[in-house]
């Protein structure tokens, strides 16, 4: 089933107000309230705080504020053990509760890293985060190729981008904060080294544009697509799935690397790995190129299913007919 893109949309809708008005549970709007300058200097000032750390404290504060988040916050530990249980069906309850914990806690350090990733030279960033399998990004880079990386949403994702950024001229897609002052930080703080940054209301023209003139996308379409994308499985499940991976894909020229970052050695360093391009890909079909695709991530969680971003409702969307997934 196919569902609109908003990329089909007249740029009249486009360049609506990224953050609408919400409903709160009674149902009454719930207004977007002024720009808070305290926001975006408390959390400029903790980030800052945070980067000196090194990087296994990060991973001990993580666990122990991440297992006081995952129990504070029983809506989002919810979410988080149906989505797991559904996805691996074959998993204890216990496993599954041991599972969502690690996540709560892998969630908190990567807010950690994401301030060593904001504030610490290239330098140090080079000498954290271990690169696996380069040479795949690296070769098709001397060849001239045009290059698409398909980066799941796992929770050391900050570190990992601008880590990239250090080494490589590279675009993003990114979702403006509603506060324009914390906005600007995190727009200067991630594209402070190679990065660079488009709005992901816009137009696929100028992602297209920047993956044909040689700079590589660096790509994140494994959330929930709303009314925007096609149902494709993942993990069996129908999901509403951002079928533009082929597309963009298609009219850039550009294979598709996978790349992943997890923790690893208890916290002593981040990871990153390059797996194979995907191969026959895309074959010009959204829903077959959308499965493609989610069958790359489902391997990738696969690897270290505690990291993968599971606190998300990446099933809100359901087929037509279907019940609400959460309840």
């Amino acid at each position: 089933m196919v569902l609109r893109t908003r990329y089909n949309q007249p740029k009249s809708w486009q360049q609506k107000n990224h953050e609408p008005d919400r409903k709160s549970r009674n149902g009454r709007v719930r207004r977007s309230g002024p720009p808070s300058v305290m926001e975006a200097f408390f959390i400029s000032m903790a980030s800052r705080a945070f980067s000196v750390l090194p990087l296994p404290a990060c991973h001990v504060l993580g666990k122990v504020f991440g297992t006081l988040v995952y129990w504070c916050y029983p809506s989002r530990r919810k979410i988080t053990r149906r989505n797991i249980s559904a996805c691996f069906p074959e998993w204890s309850d216990s496993e599954v509760n041991r599972v969502s914990r690690a996540h709560f806690q892998h969630m908190l350090t990567g807010v950690m890293t994401l301030s060593i990733a904001w504030w610490s030279p290239a330098r140090r960033l080079d000498r954290l985060v271990e690169f696996q399998n380069l040479d795949r990004l690296d070769s098709h880079l001397e060849q001239g190729r045009n290059i698409i990386l398909l980066v799941p949403h796992f929770t050391n994702l900050e570190i990992l981008g601008i880590a990239l950024f250090t080494r490589y001229r590279m675009a993003t897609v990114y979702k403006p904060h509603r506060n324009p002052r914390l906005d600007a930080l995190i727009r200067e703080r991630r594209s402070r080294f190679k990065g660079k940054l488009h709005n992901h209301t816009g137009t696929q023209r100028d992602m297209i544009r920047d993956v044909r003139n040689g700079i590589p996308l660096y790509y994140l379409p494994d959330q929930d697509s709303g009314a925007w994308g096609v149902f494709a499985p993942f993990f069996g499940i129908p999901t509403a799935t951002f079928g533009s991976l082929g597309r963009i894909a298609e009219m850039a020229h550009a294979v598709v690397i996978p790349c992943m970052v997890r923790m690893a050695d208890s916290g002593r360093r981040i990871e990153v790995r390059f797996d194979m391009p995907m191969s026959d890909f895309p074959k010009g079909d959204a829903i077959e190129d959308a499965t493609a695709m989610n069958r790359v991530i489902e391997k990738l969680v696969g690897d270290a299913p505690e990291q993968y971003f599971w606190s998300h409702k990446r099933f809100k969307t359901r087929p037509k007919g279907e019940p609400p997934f959460y309840f």
